[in-house]
């Protein structure tokens, strides 16, 4: 049975921690993605890198989150660096594989070109690479985002001060009260929704020759809504 007097008496603290839960995932997924962002270009430009980095962010991935953090309470303490690293580490596999992929992506003649039109590197990623990628680096970020929100709930075993609402998850496990359980994991799962139609909205906005009839050729239309990034050109052989 749910206690709706018990949710109707703690709406100020459950609006709080709401709000305290999208700024952890924000913190992270806006960090994460910074990060990936310029070792998705590196990876790009100097292809030999991509392996060990993908490796590495793939054994980041595996370690479970609760020893992620029990492994930084001694060196960070309970502070908001402990709650938001592991959460940074666990998108950078994600991010890279599918900025790489949004990349490679671009056709080639296109990037001929560009550099035909005297465009130099810099501006040819920004102007022409970057445009073109966005629906596969949207995809991995409304991945990154719902996996993130996930994430946060385990964050309140480090301190109650940074559980957003996996606090009244494990306050409700410790006290045996399931609306507390209900309470926080309904509204996750409402969180993670959420962003996820918010980003879709964006990426059509971002993308409108993607959209049905935006475009003449009518392409481009299927990445976008794809989780898992391709395989890059130069190791498809």
């Amino acid at each position: 049975m749910i206690d709706w007097s018990w949710i109707a008496d703690h709406l100020p603290a459950i609006a709080a921690r709401t709000v305290q839960h999208l700024q952890l995932t924000a913190i992270a997924v806006v960090i994460g993605f910074v990060i990936s962002f310029g070792l998705a270009v590196w990876s790009v430009r100097r292809r030999r890198v991509y392996g060990p980095l993908i490796a590495a962010g793939g054994i980041l991935y595996t370690i479970p989150s609760l020893a992620m953090f029990a492994a930084l309470v001694p060196i960070t303490g309970l502070t908001l660096v402990t709650a938001v690293v592991p959460l940074i580490l666990y998108t950078l596999l994600l991010f890279v594989r599918n900025m790489v992929a949004g990349f490679d992506s671009v056709p080639t003649d296109v990037l001929e070109s560009a550099d035909g039109m005297g465009f130099r590197r810099g501006e040819r990623l920004w102007r022409v690479e970057l445009p073109l990628a966005i629906p596969l680096i949207v995809a991995g970020l409304r991945v990154v985002t719902v996996s993130t929100i996930g994430l946060v709930t385990i964050t309140g075993t480090i301190s109650d001060a940074y559980g957003g609402l996996g606090y009244f998850i494990l306050e409700g496990y410790h006290r045996s009260f399931p609306t507390e359980i209900y309470t926080g994991a309904v509204l996750s799962i409402l969180l993670a929704v959420a962003a996820d139609l918010v980003l879709v909205r964006a990426q059509r906005r971002a993308t409108p020759w993607a959209r049905p009839g935006g475009a003449s050729d009518g392409s481009a239309s299927g990445p976008s809504d794809a989780g898992v990034a391709p395989t890059p050109r130069s190791e498809a052989a």
